[in-house]
């Protein structure tokens, strides 16, 4: 695992957890927890290639879109949610975490930081949509939808009453460094929270 979310999420998950990966491409997460914290659980997919390699790894998958939203799971089915840069490809992300958090009563969440300072530099300087290696589609093929950053997370979480149980920043395949989690809008590339419901 060369991710720094992903190190980050296995640190994160309890053993033997009971969890659901959304949008779990080809299910290399979900294996190395299963490997090495006996965690259980299932994926979820629409793309045919990461549900193939999924299957080739032992992983239990779902084809699943996952606008079409959670309903064929029960409330507090699992013990978590992962969900590693995808809410940003979707139509309704603040939707989608209510239903993550109707099914687990905690979520991890992971996405590429709109305001990281490369990007904002990339737009100023060249005054084109930046593309970079947390974003890398041009801005007419991008299935990014959603872009944000992470005051706005923090502010989505504010605003439905979520609590930040803890915070991290990635930067490429590492995690950041003490700038990025001082100044985290500004210097991380990747945003990795992990939220419960609130009181």
């Amino acid at each position: 695992m060369k991710r720094a979310d992903f190190t980050l999420i296995h640190d994160w998950v309890p053993e033997g957890a009971h969890i659901l990966d959304l949008a779990c491409g080809d299910g290399t997460l979900l294996a190395a927890l299963a490997r090495d914290k006996q965690v259980t659980g299932y994926g979820l997919e629409i793309d045919p290639d990461g549900i193939t390699s999924c299957i080739a790894r032992g992983v239990n998958v779902i084809e699943q879109n996952l606008d079409e939203g959670l309903a064929n799971f029960e409330d507090n089915a699992c013990d978590i949610v992962i969900m590693t840069q995808a809410l940003q490809a979707l139509r309704r992300p603040d939707l989608m975490m209510d239903e993550m958090l109707r099914v687990a009563g905690e979520c991890i969440i992971t996405f590429p930081n709109f305001a990281y300072w490369r990007h904002r530099a990339y737009l100023g300087f060249k005054g084109y949509m930046p593309v970079s290696k947390s974003l890398p589609h041009a801005w007419y093929d991008t299935p990014n939808i959603h872009l944000s950053t992470f005051n706005d997370f923090e502010r989505l979480c504010s605003d439905k009453g979520l609590i930040i149980v803890d915070r991290a920043v990635g930067i490429g395949d590492h995690e950041g460094h003490w700038t990025s989690r001082l100044w985290p809008n500004l210097f991380g590339e990747i945003a990795i929270f992990r939220v419960s419901r609130g009181q």
